[in-house]
């Protein structure tokens, strides 16, 4: 017996099991992400770089009149796919111009669901129709996700994301679909996704309903800031040699008379209206959902390619959800996909498909609002209410779906890119998305070279090339940061996070608060990271020309909170006025545009700053945001509705009273004698109809709040109930009217071309 147990063979496969154990072992302890290192050895900041003006950025334009000074390619769109043109162009040694009508990422590029995702959804329709083209999608964006991730990494990290499973038959089905998911990934996987119990389920994501619950999968992806993403390509771009400028707007396209083709464009300051002429080799349209418009400029006859189609997102507070794990619903009430994630210190849940026409400022419709509430509700825990109120702030954008003009219907779709060169030699990048506009960029450039005949002085390099901010940034230069200006934690976080190692440029810009902590950093906005010097900096460093540039794109605050954005406009107007020069007339021009804009990301009627809270209900949104810029010499008692708050918070203790009497005076008779007085549901909707400011109230809203307040078949309410009633009512009223056009259609884009984002 002893002589078999020391056997060779014995001893080779006990020998095999340990060598395969330790390997394994080792495989395991040295897997998961490798956080991209600092190239900088030093702990001191890197030496500060100061970009070019914008006013050299013209002269610059307008000097390639002269042949000699004739850029090689001309870029229209400071989106993501137009900026990473311009990088890979640039860094190829081209000499490049771009132009951009609004301002950097101010369309799609900035209203993304902020995933870096290779697309799980496009791996199932791969598999259950045995679709190569979406394989080869999947593979393509994963390979790009792993660059994305290294080559900006203070801007994107990775998430994970729950897959919550209520069917016991869908355990085997998503954990074999994200296991295939990771091995496509293959070294270049995040993380390997696992399988957790009910109990773990809920202990990292406590606000889910457990009713039914079976457990959870949990994949990886990535996320990220896009709008500051964006401005990362564009200050790599002018790092590169590149010629960018914003607010400047393609009038018309320059032509030679005998061939017909494109030589240079015509170019607008939108904000000083001078006009000339940009010459260039080649012209690259990368408007994204605008691009028909470049087309038709080059000819009136083109057949569009853009099928226009809104997504709306919304933000919601971080009480919604864990700050290190987002949630997605596979399959909603009509078979899309909806992601729940942290963000920037709150949660923003979408998105949705609807027809749209394509405009500078699509509006997200109430109507969407309501449907993606209610899906969250559907996976939230019942004693979590889900309230209209709780939307912090909501937008919507356009997404670059491409159709073929020669087939039918939305069967021309396509998530993936698409390249065309005109007969005058206008050349088009259009779809995609966000994941994939590196290697969008390279095909394009590759074209241009190819079409225009231009002589690069070296190939494509952005597969490694880090961006702007990334050299001297590691996931610990926060702590230098508040050892240094004496910044609160939170403070240094966000910076760190969102400039990488340019944030020391911006520390050094802040000024004293004169408190004994912090030292440094004033906040714009109470509760939110965001301070004065990034306005500073966002002027002299990253081109911003307008209030909605700060508020919007290279601070993120109106996509976190529209209230809050409101809120600390009257100190952005100052500090840009003061950086600008501004006359009293264009801050005030400022001031109109900015609310008007701020109207559009979901603030609802009549708010306003609330430093200005003894300002006239009747008065206009745009006086009462110039009342607090400029003063106001008149006050009045009336009360402003104030930003969406909670329950009895949103009234004066003397409306509390008067509802109450209102309250006890429609009880019923016989019920007055009950311990606890209670009024039928009807008597209820009766009497908030006779309550001043509730005369609009439908039995439709009604009817909604009933059910997003907990009290669907409830026969009657105390008052309580009641209060807690009438203000979700309040909340309702306050927020935009449905379009009334009826239930709002849904494109029946295939899920797979939706994505959960751009």
């Amino acid at each position: 017996m002893l002589r078999k147990l020391v056997s060779r063979r014995t001893l080779a496969a006990v020998g095999g099991a340990t060598a395969l154990t330790a390997a394994g072992g080792y495989y395991f302890l040295n897997s998961g992400p490798a956080y991209t290192p600092s190239t900088k050895e030093t702990r001191r900041p890197p030496q500060p770089w100061t970009p070019p003006s914008r006013e050299q950025m013209l002269d610059a334009l307008k000097a390639s009149s002269d042949p000699a000074e004739e850029f090689d390619l001309l870029i229209v769109g400071g989106g993501a796919t137009g900026a990473g043109v311009a990088v890979d162009a640039a860094s190829r040694g081209l000499k490049v111009a771009l132009v951009e009508r609004d301002d950097f990422s101010s369309g799609t590029s900035s209203k993304s669901t902020k995933l870096v995702h290779g697309g799980v959804r496009y791996l199932q329709k791969a598999v259950m129709e045995l679709d190569y083209e979406q394989y080869k999608l999947v593979r393509e964006a994963l390979h790009e996700r792993k660059i994305f991730l290294q080559t900006a990494p203070y801007l994107s990290a990775m998430l994970p994301i729950m897959l919550p499973i209520y069917k016991y038959w869908q355990v085997p089905y998503y954990w074999a679909g994200c296991k295939m998911y990771d091995i496509l990934a293959g070294k270049e996987n995040m993380e390997s996704s696992y399988l957790m119990s009910k109990g773990k389920a809920l202990e990292a994501f406590p606000m889910l309903k457990q009713d039914g619950l079976v457990g959870a999968l949990v994949y990886y992806d990535g996320q990220h800031n896009d709008s500051r993403m964006n401005m990362a390509l564009i200050m790599t771009a002018v790092q590169q040699g590149a010629i960018v400028a914003n607010h400047v707007e393609v009038t018309s396209l320059d032509k030679n008379g005998t061939a017909g083709k494109i030589q240079g464009a015509r170019v607008r300051d939108a904000l000083t209206g001078k006009e000339w002429n940009i010459r260039a080799k080649g012209v690259v349209n990368a408007t994204g959902p605008f691009s028909d418009a470049l087309l038709t400029m080059d000819n009136p006859a083109h057949t569009p390619i853009v099928q226009p189609s809104s997504g709306t997102h919304i933000t919601l507070p971080n009480y919604y959800s864990p700050r290190t794990m987002g949630l997605l619903d596979p399959a909603t009430s009509d078979g899309r996909v909806i992601f729940f994630l942290p963000w920037q210190g709150n949660t923003i849940a979408g998105t949705t498909d609807t027809p749209a026409e394509v405009t500078a400022t699509p509006l997200p419709q109430e109507e969407e609002i309501r449907w993606i509430l209610e899906e969250v509700r559907r996976y939230l825990s019942p004693d979590i209410k889900v309230r209209r109120g709780d939307v912090l702030s909501a937008w919507s954008g356009l997404r670059p779906l491409v159709r073929n003009p020669n087939a039918a219907s939305t069967e021309g779709l396509v998530r993936n890119h698409m390249i065309h060169v005109s007969d005058s030699g206008l050349l088009t990048i259009a779809g995609g998305k966000w994941t994939t506009y590196r290697s969008m960029a390279e095909e394009t450039v590759d074209k241009a070279i190819e079409v225009f005949a231009l002589q690069p002085k070296r190939g494509c390099v952005t597969e490694h090339l880090r961006l702007v901010g990334s050299d001297g940034w590691s996931r610990n230069m926060f702590i230098g940061l508040v050892q240094r200006y004496g910044l609160e934690t939170e403070v240094a976080k966000h910076l760190s996070e969102n400039y990488g190692d340019c944030a020391w440029t911006v520390c050094s810009l802040a000024q004293p608060t004169g408190r004994a902590w912090p030292l440094h950093g004033i906040r714009l906005a109470p509760g939110y990271p965001f301070i004065e010097a990034e306005v500073r900096y966002a002027v002299r460093h990253e081109y911003a020309q307008t209030a909605i540039d700060v508020i919007a794109r290279r601070c993120r605050l109106s996509f976190l909170n529209a209230q809050a954005a409101l809120d600390a406009l009257p100190r952005v107007l100052e500090i840009m006025a003061e950086e600008l020069h501004w006359p009293a007339a264009r801050t005030k021009a400022e001031a109109a545009a900015a609310t008007v804009f701020l109207s559009s990301m979901g603030l609802p009627p009549g708010a306003a700053p609330r430093t200005t809270a003894s300002a006239s209900a009747s008065t206009g949104l745009v006086a009462r945001v110039e009342s607090a810029l400029f003063g106001s010499a008149t006050s009045s008692a009336g009360a402003v509705p104030q930003e969406i708050v909670y329950s009895r918070a949103q009234f004066a203790a003397g409306e509390l009273e008067a509802l109450h009497g209102a309250f006890g005076a429609r009880v019923a008779a016989e019920r007055k004698g009950e311990r606890q007085e209670r009024l039928e549901v009807r008597e209820a909707y009766e009497l908030v109809r006779g309550l001043p400011g509730f005369a609009g109230v439908r039995q439709k809203d009604f009817d909604y709040v009933l059910e997003e307040a907990g009290f669907k078949g409830s026969k009657d309410v105390d008052f309580d109930e009641f209060v807690e009633i009438c203000a979700e009512l309040r909340e309702v009223l306050f927020a935009p009217a449905p379009s009334g056009k009826g239930k709002t259609e849904r494109l029946r884009i295939p899920v797979e071309k939706s994505g959960g984002g751009v």
